[in-house]
Order: C-alpha cells, then sequence, then structure tokens
C-alpha cells in the first residue's frame, strides 16, 4: 500500500516556504534511518559470506546480467540512483535550502572542504612516510561522508538535539558528497570518449528541456534517464556521475497553484528504492572482505584510511567551521553549540557507501579488499565514538 504525505503542521511566524523545508527534511531524516539499517544489516551480510565463502561470493559477484556483472551493476547501476538523490538535495539547499543564502551555506561548506581536504592529507602523509607510493591513487577514500548511515545515527542518537545541527550535517554530507563526485570525475577517469558523452549531453539536455516545458509523463523522463545513464557509461565517465546530473536538472521550485515541485514529487517515490534496494544491494556486492586475518591491518594503506576517517574528518570539519567563524562574519546558528559540532564532526567519518566506491576505483588487486576493510573499520568507529558524543549533548539538551 502506497504511504500517504506526511501530514504538514504549520507554525505560526515561520513562512510556508520554510516550513516545507523543515517537513522535508524531517521526512528524509526518517527515510534515511530505514535506509542506513537495511544498508548495514547488507554489508554486515556480505562481510559473513565473503569470510564464510569468498569463492561463492566473487563469483556472484562477476555474474553477469545483461551487459554487466552484478558488481557493476551495483556500482554503476544502484549507486546511481543513489546519487541521483543527491544531486536534487544539492539543487533544493541551493534554490530554496540553506545553501540559497551564502552567509548560512558558508560554515558547513568550509566544513565539508576542510572535511575532504584534511582525511586526504592524512592518508596521504602515512603512506609517504610508510614509504608506500603505490597507494597514493586511494587519496580520496576517506574524504567522503555517507548520507544516510550519518543521518541514521544522527536520528536514532540525537532526538533532542537542536533541528539547525541536523540541517547543518544534511548540507555539509550534500556538499562533501558533490565534491567527491567531482573528484570522481576528474580523478578516476581512465579515458574519455567524446562521441557517447555528447550523446549523453544531448539526453541530458533533453530532459531539462522537459523540465522547462513542464512535462509529467515519467514515460518520457526514465527513458532520457537510462540513455543519458548509458552514454555516461560508455563515455568511460563513472555512470554516477549521470544521477547527478539529472538530479540537478530537476525543478525543484513549485509553480503558483502547484502542490509540491517535481523534485519532491520524485523524492518521494525514488527515495525508498535507494534506500531499501539501491544501497543496500551496492553494501551487499562491494562490502564483502574476508576477515581472515590475511588483511594487513598495521599498513599503511589501513592506517591512512582508518586515521583519515576517524581522525582526519573531524578536525577537517571542526576547522573549516572554526576558520569560516573566525576570519570572516558567518557564525553557527545561535542554536547549536561547539561541543555539538563535535558530534557532528565525529560522525563525518562515517564514509561507508562513497568510500567503497572510490576503494573500487583506486586498486585493482588485493589493496582492494584492505582499502574495503579499513573503510568498514573507520567507519564503524567513526559511528559508535559520534553516537557516544551525541547521546551525551543529547541527554543535556533534553534535560534544558
Amino acid at each position: 500500500m502506497a504511504q500517504g504525505r506526511p501530514r504538514t503542521v504549520r507554525i505560526t511566524g515561520v513562512p510556508e516556504a520554510e516550513q516545507r523545508d523543515l517537513g522535508f527534511v524531517s521526512a528524509l531524516l526518517r527515510s534515511e534511518t530505514v535506509g542506513g539499517v537495511v544498508a548495514l544489516l547488507a554489508a554486515a551480510v556480505a562481510v559473513v559470506w565473503a569470510t564464510l565463502d569468498h569463492a561463492g561470493y566473487a563469483a556472484v559477484q562477476h555474474h553477469e546480467v545483461g551487459p554487466l556483472d552484478l558488481e557493476q551493476w551495483a556500482a554503476d547501476g544502484a549507486l546511481t540512483i543513489f546519487f541521483f538523490l543527491a544531486g536534487l538535495e544539492l539543487k533544493r539547499e541551493l534554490v530554496v535550502g540553506s545553501l540559497r543564502r551564502p552567509a548560512d551555506a558558508a560554515v558547513p561548506v568550509a566544513a565539508a572542504l576542510c572535511g575532504v581536504a584534511v582525511p586526504a592529507l592524512v592518508f596521504i602523509t602515512i603512506n609517504l612516510v610508510g614509504g608506500a607510493h603505490e597507494n597514493l591513487r586511494g587519496w580520496a577514500i576517506p574524504a567522503a561522508t555517507d548520507i544516510a548511515f550519518a543521518l541514521a545515527v544522527l536520528a536514532v542518537v540525537g532526538s533532542s538535539l537542536p533541528s539547525p545541527l541536523r540541517v547543518f550535517l544534511l548540507t555539509l554530507a550534500v556538499v562533501d558528497d558533490f565534491v567527491v563526485i567531482v573528484i570522481i570525475a576528474l580523478v578516476y577517469t581512465e579515458a574519455v570518449h567524446l562521441v557517447p558523452l555528447l550523446g549523453a549531453g544531448i539526453a541530458l539536455a533533453a530532459y531539462a528541456v522537459c523540465q522547462r516545458l513542464r512535462v509529467r509523463t515519467a514515460f518520457i523522463y526514465l527513458p532520457l534517464a537510462v540513455l543519458a545513464w548509458w552514454l555516461v557509461h560508455e563515455s568511460g565517465v563513472h555512470a554516477t556521475i549521470a544521477g547527478v546530473a539529472l538530479g540537478m536538472l530537476t525543478r525543484v521550485r513549485p509553480d503558483p497553484g502547484e502542490e509540491s515541485s517535481p523534485a519532491e514529487r520524485v523524492e518521494h517515490r525514488v527515495a525508498p528504492i535507494s534506500s531499501s534496494l539501491a544501497v543496500p544491494f551496492f553494501a551487499l556486492m562491494s562490502a564483502g572482505v574476508a576477515l581472515d586475518g590475511s588483511t594487513g591491518f598495521g599498513s599503511p594503506l589501513v592506517l591512512g584510511i582508518v586515521l583519515g576517517l576517524l581522525v582526519g574528518k573531524p578536525v577537517g570539519i571542526l576547522l573549516g567551521s572554526w576558520l569560516v567563524t573566525r576570519f570572516t562574519r558567518a557564525e553557527l546558528d545561535v542554536e547549536v553549540e561547539w561541543r555539538d559540532l563535535i558530534g557532528v564532526a565525529v560522525l563525518g567519518g562515517v564514509g561507508f557507501t562513497v568510500s567503497l566506491l572510490v576503494a573500487d576505483l583506486s586498486f585493482a588487486d588485493i589493496r582492494v579488499e584492505e582499502a574495503k576493510t579499513a573503510v568498514l573499520l573507520g567507519s564503524l568507529a567513526s559511528a559508535l565514538l559520534a553516537g557516544l558524543v551525541l547521546r551525551r549533548r543529547n541527554r543535556v539538551h533534553r534535560e534544558t
């Protein structure tokens, strides 16, 4: 049975547009919580499966279905849906959300940028000192924050935390994902084939024109989206970039008399598919690492990723936030304390989905297993530590 739209609560003195934003964030937090739990279970199944029967797990990964094997369908296909929603969220934040006002966006954007740079520097430093120059291709692995898992942890342990803190995390995670997507397009693209890339551009342009003409039928948008995705894949650029582009081209501001924008309608339909199927399928096909003692837990690669997520991420997020509030007129929301921000900064070290993707793109040998193990360890440690910090802050806010 299809779920009805959530009831809108009217808040006296708050403009209706801002009330819609708050309702959107609340609904997003609820769906991402469920998605995070399902994806976590899928990752756990993958780890157990790969540990008990690695050959069988690998055989399923490389089982071909049409033009791609299951592992490729997960990374290039299923994650495109996830990144499509990321594109929608970024477009929404830029047009009607927190990123539309530069002063409000400055702190989380600076936090996101430093939160990408510092973990990369930690990874590079550890591998250079350790003499593992061949690992430097993986510098972007600890740079990503997983939107689904980060919001899931915050929703579970932070029911009494101020709402602006949730908006801060959402904005930070969306900007963080966008930066890593750009890195994937620029750094992890081996060769670009111009003809299919041009075709993808035409398909995306047709999608944008249909949005402008207010076309509403999925029988036009779905073929255009699939065509754009396949052409981007064939061009050599990672196919998830098509998802981001499609999200960014979707209209997010409703017309007069229109109950909801196309972005809200599409998000309402696609988010359950992403959270309950697409991301868990990717986790199942990508997170399977054999915990049989063969992983070098003290190797520069593993240490660089774990410390990048567990130390580099929170340091970068806090450093970026402090710098922009110290040297510009930007400031934290009045409801958010720096002690609250520490928990969110640690939570930024939950890399998981995008970090696993970058690990796949970085290595093609045994190092990919080590990198994925490190991502799982670093993300789990960050989630647990952040949970402890945020639970303490949640208790403080509940008692005040």
